[in-house]
């Protein structure tokens, strides 16, 4: 069925992650062979809380001045999730695999769509 949701099986599971301080960026690997590099500041204007995404996903508040944050730590949320604590005192969004695996592949739309909105404050 076209609506059915799909079982944790049939989406890629993470295999490892290294937060780079340094580099501000997460490496993530999934077992479908993918392996991404998500800028922290990607992470956080795109944090899945709904400070950031709005309610119900309408009203999309863009944060700005990011491209210094950094992550201070990750909590696990369940097995299916983490909770990211940013130095700018962000720590409500629960960032699913589901959502990682998203950033991670749609990066360059997502920043420049990003990049457009700071243009245009």
């Amino acid at each position: 069925m076209p609506n059915e949701v799909a079982s944790s099986r049939e989406r890629p599971w993470p295999t490892e992650l290294i937060f780079q301080a340094k580099k501000k960026q997460l490496i993530i690997a999934f077992d479908d062979a993918s392996t991404f590099l998500i800028p922290y500041e990607l992470l956080r204007v795109e944090s899945p809380s709904a400070e950031v995404q709005g309610h119900h996903g309408v009203e999309k508040k863009w944060v700005h001045d990011k491209a210094d944050v950094t992550v201070l730590r990750a909590e696990p949320v369940g097995r299916y999730a983490l909770r990211l604590i940013f130095d700018d005192g962000h720590n409500s969004g629960i960032f699913t695999w589901d959502w990682l695996y998203r950033l991670g592949k749609d990066q360059k739309t997502l920043m420049q769509r990003y990049r457009q909105a700071c243009q245009t404050r």
